[in-house]
């Protein structure tokens, strides 16, 4: 069993160090630039009608979209980030979804962007502007209660992970993380294939929380295999349930959305304040 424990360990490792590499992060960002102009170039050309008729159809006539399309693409990026983040601490892998949480209510704002005229105009677009100042403020809302979520964090004595077996626990959450790695390539390539063929799809990040919530429960339960304590138990499965209000906010109707996830991460601050304060050292 230990060779297996190994393998996923170098695999996963190696792929960790490539991604962590500074030149690679300076070209990703290189392109995201690239991409967004090229975006809006090619805006400007279907607005003059410049474009064959197969890319006409595909390409917005509206540069607000090319906003919407560079927050995907950060958000892609940061998706992988949680996902090497995830053989870390429990609490390190919720604190990251949190994160992608806030980003999401921000590209959410921008995307409402895409509804409005150009130039625009606040009257008969009210609904429209209510939900980006709902999104904007929520993303911000969100972001202040995730830096009081590290901070307490900080202050937490025992992660509730240490185990004689700590290596192996270690081992099989990478060997989940490289799972999840080819399930979101894999979630992307279809996600492609029906966008190419203008196919009704439902939204990749929805899809791919949904996965995270099953993978946050295999991720207890193979805890309970190496520490099977009541406090772990508990606080681990807290953090699982705190990840599917997550979920919940993400299928939210505006408004509901903001509310959702304020309460998700209050849960988790709460909950880490409690293992604290009243349990430390279990």
């Amino acid at each position: 069993m230990d060779f297996f424990y190994q393998q996923f360990t170098y695999l996963f490792d190696s792929l960790h160090r490539s991604w962590e590499q500074e030149r690679v992060h300076k070209k990703i960002s290189v392109f995201l630039v690239c991409l967004f102009l090229l975006n809006l170039l090619l805006i400007e050309l279907n607005r003059a009608q410049l474009l064959p008729q197969t890319l006409e159809a595909l390409i917005t006539t509206n540069h607000f979209h090319a906003i919407g399309n560079a927050f995907t693409i950060i958000l892609i990026l940061e998706v992988l980030s949680l996902i090497f983040v995830l053989p870390c601490s429990f609490s390190s892998a919720v604190g990251k979804q949190f994160e992608l949480l806030a980003l999401i209510l921000l590209r959410d704002a921008f995307k409402e962007l895409s509804h409005l005229p150009e130039p625009i105009s606040f009257v008969g677009n009210e609904d429209a502007i209510m939900r980006i100042m709902s999104d904007g403020f929520g993303s911000l809302f969100i972001f202040g209660l995730l830096g009081v979520y590290y901070v307490v964090q900080k202050q937490s004595a025992n992660t509730g992970e240490e185990t004689r077996d700590l290596y192996r626990f270690v081992s099989a959450k990478k060997a989940i993380s490289l799972f999840l790695l080819g399930s979101f390539l894999a979630i992307g390539f279809v996600h492609i294939y029906h966008l190419i063929l203008g196919q009704e799809r439902s939204d990749f990040f929805h899809t791919f929380y949904t996965l995270l919530i099953i993978t946050d429960i295999l991720i207890v339960l193979i805890a309970q295999c190496f520490h099977p304590s009541f406090f772990t138990i508990f606080r681990n499965s807290g953090y699982a349930l705190a990840t599917m209000f997550v979920r919940l906010a993400l299928v939210a109707p505006a408004y509901y959305n903001v509310l959702m996830g304020v309460a998700a991460i209050s849960f988790a601050i709460c909950l880490t304040l409690i293992s604290n304060r009243l349990f430390a050292g279990k």
